[in-house]
Order: structure tokens, then C-alpha cells, then sequence
């Protein structure tokens, strides 16, 4: 509030002067209560921003760190797979046959494993060194995939122990190598008794690959099929001392024909055989692999091997640390590992039926290939009457049975 004024109104005459000087020291008054008023402004202006300090913004509270995520375990580095084949992968054949079971091994398992494969290995010193090399390579299993490479593989696992080693078709071990085999012969059985069925002469022919028991055991299978159903029948044999050469399988194919036989077996890798039985109008087998396209027109079926069933079993075994070796397997029609396959239609329906009690006497057990009597090609005794022939037995076989002619290069 402002002060009151140091004098007072006497007269009219000081009244207007004194209203003058009221109004101009009004106005003044007016100006200093303005310019006072102002002043305080700033002033309670100045003490508020000095009598209290302006908040900040609260800061955001600090987020609570999210938990660290477990690290993921390492994922197991893959399972490094190799093979060694005797022929190249196009034989249609036996090598065929393994390069398919390799790649359902990869279907089956994914990134776990890794597999690989070397085709044309001889069955030399050249397979010791393709196998050392192998792994070298980081390959931990190692299938040999012919009998020939028996011995370079046991060589080699005698060396490197941490590597495990399958070799098939063979018969000796180790603590980190082991056999396997599939019962071809069963499949050679059947092909006999649709063999015997379907021959006008009565002669067949077989082109025979390495004379050792297991193509020997197969000659005699497929003769004994085919006397099943006509025991007449006789077999004619040609050795080429090789798995896989089309040129000789093609010659001695031919010269079976030439002598007198109207429907042809093998033991060898490619379809040189059914496809000469094409062109020369007779009928052939397909081996190992479904050969039909190979021959149509001579394709009477095809007894093919299924390696898959095994290779997923035993790499299986290698992923889950339950490998052990040492062990030897031979599996056939009861584990899926053997079958005849595209009968042709001119097959007779009795045949057919045939082959299909045979499959599931050999899946069952009720049936048995070789049980006596069964006779050699000399007069001799081999399995004696009501006898179940063992493994053993089938195993060391060197012999041919009554119908096969001539003897066993080197055996009896």
C-alpha cells in the first residue's frame, strides 16, 4: 500500500492547484506503483527460482536387465561317413545297391552325419592306402564294401584304433571292425524256381563272378530253386574272375547262350548279362538291383539287396555310443534285406504264388534253402537227410551241388 501524502487541502484555490499536483503526483504515484509492481514481479519471480530449485524429470526407472539366456549346448559335430566301393556307382548293380542305402542313411539321420564315398577301389593295395585315407580325413566309420578288401581293412584297424570299420561279405574281426552280409542267396533261390518254371530246355546259365563261398553258395541256390520245380534241370557255369567288367560278363553271357542255355543268373555287378539275354532273345535275371529297364523284354525278376535296414542300424549304433566290433550279421528276407522283385507278367500265376510261400517261410522260419538230402555233383553227400545246413556250413562252402557242372575253380 503507498504512504499518505505530507500535507493536507486548506482552500479551493490550493484545491486545484493541489488537484493538479494531486494528478500529476497521482499519475507518478500510479507509474511508481506500476514499476513497483513490476519490480516485485521479478522479484517474488527471483526468489521462487531461488527459494526452490525446479524438480527434474523423474528419470525413467532403470528396465531390470532381462535374465541371460542359457547358452545353447554345442551342437555335436556330424558323424563323418565313408564308403569304399569295388565298382562305380552307375553299374546298376551292386554298387548301386549301396550308394542307395548311403543316401537313405542321409535321409534317415540329416546333419547329424556326413557321408562320403570313393568308387573303382581295386581290391589291392590300393584299398589299404583309399582307406587309410579316408581316415585321415576325419571319416570315425569306414564300410568296406566288397570280400577283397578283408585284409586292407584289417591293416588299417590295427593302426587306427578310434576309427570303426564295417567290411562286408567278409568273415574276420576285430575290436573295432566288423562283418556283414546279406543272404543273396535266398533271393538266387527264388530266381531258381521261377528259372525252372520258365526254361524250354531246361539248361541255365550262370556268369560267375570270384569263385569264393559266397557266390558259390549262390550257383548252388538258385540250381536247387530251380530243380525244386524241375528236377531235371542242369546248370552250365562261366568264371570271369571279376565283380564288375561288362565286356567279359557280355562274352561269357553269350557263350552260355551259345551252348545251350535259355535263361541266365549272374553274380556280377553290372546288367550286361540281361541286357546280351535281350538281344540274343532269351531271358535273364537282374541282380542285386531291380534291372528291369535294362531288359524289359528279358527281365524275368530282379533279386535285389537292401543294405539300408543295416546301415541305419549301425550307424544308429555309432551316433548313440552303443557301437561295438567284433560282431558279424547276415541278414536276409526275415530282416528285410533280401526280396525278388518285378516278376514278369508271363510268370504263371502258380510261380508267383510259390515265390511268396517261400518269402514268408523264410521270414517265419518254416522254411530252410539248404535241407537234406542234398548231394554234391560228384555222388557226395552234402547235407544229409531232414539236416538244416548251419551258417558254418553255408559259410566254407566250395562245392557244387548235383545239377551244376564242372568243379570249383581251386575248390572240389
Amino acid at each position: 500500500m503507498a504512504k499518505p501524502l505530507p500535507f493536507s487541502i486548506s482552500s479551493q484555490t490550493d484545491s486545484l492547484t493541489l488537484n493538479e499536483s494531486d494528478t500529476t503526483m497521482t499519475d507518478l504515484h500510479k507509474r511508481s506503483l506500476i514499476k513497483l509492481a513490476a519490480l516485485s514481479a521479478v522479484a517474488a519471480a527471483t526468489l521462487m527460482g531461488c527459494g526452490k530449485k525446479e524438480e527434474p524429470a523423474a528419470a525413467a526407472p532403470a528396465s531390470t536387465p532381462a535374465p541371460a539366456a542359457a547358452a545353447a549346448p554345442a551342437k555335436p559335430a556330424p558323424l563323418k561317413v565313408a564308403f569304399a566301393y569295388v565298382g562305380p556307382v552307375g553299374d546298376g548293380g551292386w554298387t548301386f545297391a549301396h550308394d542307395n542305402a548311403r543316401k537313405a542313411l542321409e535321409k534317415e539321420y540329416g546333419d547329424k552325419i556326413v557321408t562320403s564315398f570313393v568308387e573303382k577301389v581295386p581290391e589291392s593295395a590300393d584299398a589299404e592306402r583309399v582307406i587309410r585315407d579316408m581316415a585321415g580325413q576325419g571319416n570315425q566309420l569306414i564300410f568296406g564294401t566288397t570280400f577283397g578288401y578283408m585284409e586292407p581293412m584289417l591293416k588299417a584297424a590295427a593302426d587306427l584304433k578310434d576309427v570303426k570299420f564295417e567290411h562286408a561279405t567278409g568273415y574276420k574281426t576285430a575290436p573295432n571292425m566288423r562283418t556283414y552280409d546279406s543272404r543273396t542267396y535266398e533271393g538266387a533261390y527264388m530266381a531258381g524256381v521261377i528259372a525252372g518254371k520258365m526254361s524250354k530246355t531246361g539248361v541255365l546259365g550262370v556268369v560267375g563272378s570270384v569263385p569264393i563261398p559266397e557266390v558259390v553258395r549262390n550257383i548252388n541256390s538258385f540250381t536247387l530253386g530251380a530243380q525244386s520245380v524241375n528236377p531235371k534241370a542242369t546248370t552250365k557255369v562261366v568264371w570271369i574272375n571279376e565283380w564288375f567288367n561288362p565286356p567279359k560278363e557280355t562274352e561269357a553271357a553269350t557263350s552260355l547262350i551259345n551252348g545251350g542255355a535259355d535263361v541266365l543268373f549272374q553274380n556280377t555287378d553290372s546288367s550286361a548279362v540281361l541286357q546280351t539275354a535281350e538281344k540274343m532273345g532269351k531271358r535273364a535275371f537282374g541282380w542285386d538291383s531291380d534291372m528291369t529297364a535294362y531288359g524289359p523284354k528279358a527281365h524275368l525278376a530282379s533279386a535285389v539287396i537292401n543294405w539300408g535296414p543295416y546301415y541305419i542300424k549301425s550307424v544308429g549304433e555309432a551316433l548313440e555310443g552303443k557301437w561295438t566290433g567284433g560282431a558279424s550279421a547276415w541278414w536276409g528276407v526275415k530282416e528285410g534285406a533280401i526280396d525278388l522283385v518285378s516278376m514278369a507278367a508271363d510268370v504263371p500265376d502258380d510261380t508267383k504264388k510259390r515265390i511268396d510261400e517261400v518269402k514268408a517261410g523264410l521270414k517265419d522260419g518254416s522254411f530252410s534253402i539248404w535241407k537234406g538230402p542234398i548231394m554234391d555233383n560228384t555222388g557226395k553227400e552234402l547235407v544229409a537227410k531232414d539236416v538244416t545246413a548251419d551258417d558254418k556250413f553255408l559259410g566254407g562252402l566250395k562245392t557244387y551241388v548235383k545239377g551244376v557242372e564242372g568243379k570249383v575253380p581251386g575248390g572240389n
